[in-house]
């Protein structure tokens, strides 16, 4: 079982960025939005119903510093009640720290993912059969394109040279071409936070955490803030087919995002994620450790490009979105048989940290064994009304 305290879970720096989240309070019968503070968890959905409306605000972060609100308990007390096995469904709990958001994730953003998207591709989703693979699709691409510019007519060379060999892939397109691969990643409301159960598929046998910075990012294309993510992977039904990516990606409880939303202010900006490293540590109940790392300044594509060519003429997100930045980390070190590569295991505790953002923990399950998500936009809309909020 997880157990949580605020030092597992708040920034190096702890409260001293502006801090947003959402709680359970059960008085209220649904989510409130809470400023975390260093004197305790303020209910500020008085004045900001979603945390969708604060990040609508011409300045989030002093919008939500001009805003007392309601203090609603301690921030250890609301941490220890939010593992599924050990809640008192009559206290507050944490959610994800976003809600009308729509989910969006950006893939085969780092030269190292990319490589790995190519392999799962040509072994068509058969674990045993990646290493020969892989050491073949280094012997022709190479395992170092961070410096090749995607779009650039350094990438338009490779691709014809690549073509020419008969080593082209949909995923080097996505990764060196002009267009940013940004897929839907799961339904609004959906996503689960830190200490909750996240989910895997139940038929799949080859799959992956992916640690990633997740940006909160307003109907206007400003970035308000950013989180941690954890863009649960397939690899064998991607692998086996690009077409199979909504049930390779989009499971319940297979989007995780917390533990809070750091909002952009004086003491954290985007150019604090530009040079964000990105911790992993998977703990398994068989001894098994694994760990691993993404670099945000090793990224092929720039945020604010990666945001640019999520939303504007051609696309519109009323109440925002959140949007996975990627993840260099491609597991390869073997958990059973020599040669077949990393997979979770039931009960495989996942840790994805970051000194400005804190850590995102979740238990792995299979997604028809996590928690069901019932509470959806109508139940949202319903529950405002009902409370007076909107």
């Amino acid at each position: 079982m997880i157990s949580l305290t605020p030092k597992d879970v708040l920034p190096d720096d702890a409260t001293a960025g502006t801090l947003v989240g959402r709680v359970w309070l059960p008085q209220a019968g649904g989510p409130t939005v809470v400023a975390v503070r260093n004197d305790g968890v303020f209910d500020v959905t008085a004045r900001f119903p979603t945390v969708s409306a604060l990040c609508e605000e011409r300045d989030p972060a002093a919008a939500l510093r001009a805003t007392k609100g309601e203090r609603i308990g301690d921030l250890d007390a609301i941490l220890a009640n939010t593992p599924p096995d050990a809640r008192d469904t009559t206290k507050p709990h944490l959610l994800a720290p976003v809600d009308l958001q729509v989910l969006k994730a950006a893939g085969v953003t780092f030269a190292i993912s990319m490589l790995e998207r190519v392999i799962e591709e040509r072994a068509r989703g058969n674990p045993s059969s990646a290493e020969a693979i892989r050491k073949e699709v280094v012997r022709l691409v190479g395992d170092d394109l961070s410096k090749l510019r995607p779009g650039s007519a350094e990438a338009a060379k490779l691709k014809q040279v690549l073509i020419e060999q008969n080593a082209w892939s949909q995923y080097l397109e996505v990764g060196i071409g002009p267009d940013a691969e940004v897929f839907t990643k799961a339904p609004t409301l959906s996503s689960v936070g830190t200490g909750m159960d996240a989910g895997l598929h139940p038929k799949s046998t080859w799959n992956n955490p992916e640690p990633e910075v997740v940006l909160v990012v307003s109907s206007t294309g400003r970035i308000a803030g950013a989180a941690l993510g954890n863009d649960v992977n397939l690899r064998d039904f991607e692998g086996r087919s690009a077409l199979l990516l909504s049930k390779a990606k989009d499971n319940n409880a297979s989007c995780a995002i917390g533990p809070l939303l750091r909002l952009f202010d004086q003491t954290f900006s985007l150019d604090d994620v530009r040079k964000m490293d990105v911790g992993l540590t998977v703990k398994g109940t068989d001894g098994f450790v694994l760990e691993g790392h993404s670099s945000i300044s090793k990224i092929s594509r720039d945020p604010t490009d990666l945001v640019a060519q999520t939303v504007g003429p051609v696309h519109q997100y009323p109440d925002g979105f959140a949007l996975f930045l990627g993840t260099m980390f491609a597991p390869v070190k073997d958990r059973d048989a020599k040669g077949e590569g990393f997979t979770h295991k039931r009960d495989d505790i996942v840790t994805i940290a970051a000194p400005e953002l804190g850590k995102l923990v979740n238990r792995m399950r299979n997604s028809d064994e996590c928690e069901h998500w019932t509470f959806g936009l109508s139940a949202l809309m319903k529950n405002l009304a009902q409370r007076k909020v909107i």
